[in-house]
């Protein structure tokens, strides 16, 4: 998503909020923030938004470039151009100008993703480029460079002529150099340390909690099981705070005992930045499907054994075995988890995971098919076309369902994710979740193929859906219609 006047907006107040004194000198800033035109547009003037780096070696020394078009010695940075964030315009503004990679950067404690300062200054006409004088609000992070050693710079001829690693006294511009030598009496050494922190929950049957992902703006690697956890913020006194505010975010009332730090992990931001993670170990033995989950799609106990079968975040398979050949079991598998024969052990099966067919005509109608009435949802009700997974891709799961179901030939490359719905529909029934896919390239007429199933295929007006139509059919339409991705349904709410 763009750059939004109201996203810039709420980082300026941020700012603000810990500089008081500086709303006069801002004031310009906040004008154009009012203003009509976009602020993050080069086009306007008499002033917009630039994005620069301030990055810190283990020296406590910060890259400064040599700017070819001006001759001074400044901070990587420059205009936004559809960056997500002001963060990522300064990141890629500084990969852009040095050659440093994503990767070779990290958050800092005593910053993080928030500006360390925001300075205007004045830039001259340029007549050769069509451009009268005009201000720059710079908008400055901070960044750790990760290795030890200097990775070798390749900076971009057409604007930097040279590059200087200076000492924090010797930053060039006034206000920088303050706000950098106030933070180093806070501890900010160019050392990179957690800014993360997450938990490996585990009890003493051997069994560790997993937590899958949702598809949301800014959520990491999105549709994997992870670890519960977050990133710090200025507010958090330590990474356990950070820990304990996160899971009373996430999972309130879900408290493992006495979490004691396990391992120094190192994840990718969705800006490719390096994200080194502190992992807490603890014990709890509750039961996830009590648990009030607020943020991602599901809690589940796995084992071992069913890592290989997961999808999960990078290091987290090595890192459960690690802890688990450690940490030997203290006691087998509670009787109400002990399988039967050829099944799994209970309370960590994976949900039932259904490909469900969201198909419009040429007027926009969506196709529904009338159940049987022995069949599951009976009595006269509407579904949409759908099948579970068959140990294999959903998509291909959705191209064998609508040709088995109802003749239907859909195109995989014209199929996308819609919406998701988390379901249970009794108190013993293993959840479910229900992948709701748009196909928009298809041929074929809705032909009943499984009877004992299906009766009758009919398009409907979206608007105008039928009073019987299955519960979370109608919450999922109601869903993509409104543009959201996720919902859910609980058992009692049929």
């Amino acid at each position: 998503m763009p750059l939004s006047r109201s996203r810039i907006r709420t980082v300026a107040e941020a700012y603000l909020a810990r500089h008081p004194h500086e709303r006069d000198s801002l004031a310009g800033l906040m004008s154009l923030l009012d203003g009509a035109d976009d602020p993050a547009d080069r086009a306007t003037l008499p002033g917009h938004i630039t994005c620069s780096a301030a990055v810190i070696d283990r020296e406590q020394r910060v890259l400064h470039i040599a700017h070819r078009g001006t001759g001074l010695l400044l901070t990587p940075g420059g205009h936004i151009e559809g960056d997500r964030t002001l963060l990522a315009a300064a990141l890629r503004e500084v990969c852009e100008e040095t050659g440093l990679r994503p990767g070779d950067l990290c958050l800092t404690p005593q910053v993080l993703g928030a500006p360390i300062d925001i300075d205007v200054h004045d830039i001259d006409a340029n007549p050769a480029k069509g451009e009268g004088a005009h201000q720059h609000f710079d908008f400055r992070f901070v960044f750790y460079l990760v290795p030890e050693q200097h990775p070798r710079l390749a900076l971009q001829d057409q604007e930097v002529t040279g590059a200087q690693w200076l000492e924090f006294t010797d930053v060039r511009s006034p206000t920088l150099r303050s706000k950098l030598l106030d933070a180093r009496a806070r501890g900010l050494d160019g050392q990179p340390e957690p800014v993360n922190a997450s938990v490996l929950i585990h009890d003493v049957h051997g069994r560790y909690l997993l937590h899958l992902r949702d598809d949301r703006e800014g959520i990491w690697e999105p549709w994997v099981f992870a670890l519960l956890g977050g990133g710090r913020t200025v507010d958090d006194p330590c990474l356990e705070a950070t820990l304990r505010r996160e899971l009373a975010e996430e999972v309130p009332g879900l408290e493992p005992s006495e979490p004691a730090p396990y391992a120094v992990e190192e994840a990718t931001s969705v800006d490719g930045l390096a994200v080194p993670i502190q992992v807490y170990a603890g014990r709890w033995s509750g039961d996830p499907e009590a648990v009030e989950l607020r943020e991602g799609v599901l809690l589940k106990w796995c084992t071992v054994d069913m890592l290989d079968r997961l999808r999960l975040s990078p290091g987290l398979g090595e890192l459960i075995r690690r802890h688990a050949a450690e940490h030997p079991v203290a006691e087998g598998l509670p009787d109400d988890a002990r399988p039967l024969p050829g099944e799994a052990p209970a309370g960590t099966e994976l949900h039932i995971v259904g490909v469900h067919l969201y198909l419009e005509d040429t007027h926009g109608r969506i196709l529904l098919g009338l159940r049987h009435p022995d069949s599951a949802y009976a009595g006269n009700t509407w579904h949409f076309l759908a099948g579970h997974c068959e140990r294999e891709e959903a998509v291909s799961a959705l191209v064998r369902e609508a040709q088995e179901e109802a003749g239907l030939v859909i195109e995989p490359d014209g199929v996308e994710l819609v919406h998701l719905v988390h379901h249970v529909d009794s108190p013993s029934a293993r959840p479910r979740i229900g992948l709701i896919l748009r196909a928009r390239t298809w041929s074929g007429t809705p032909t009943v193929r499984e009877p004992d199933r299906c009766v009758e295929w009919r398009f409907w007006n979206p608007k105008d859906l039928p009073d019987a139509v299955v519960p979370y059919t109608r919450q999922a339409i109601e869903g993509v219609l409104a543009g959201r991705l996720y919902s859910h349904m609980g058992w009692d709410r049929r």
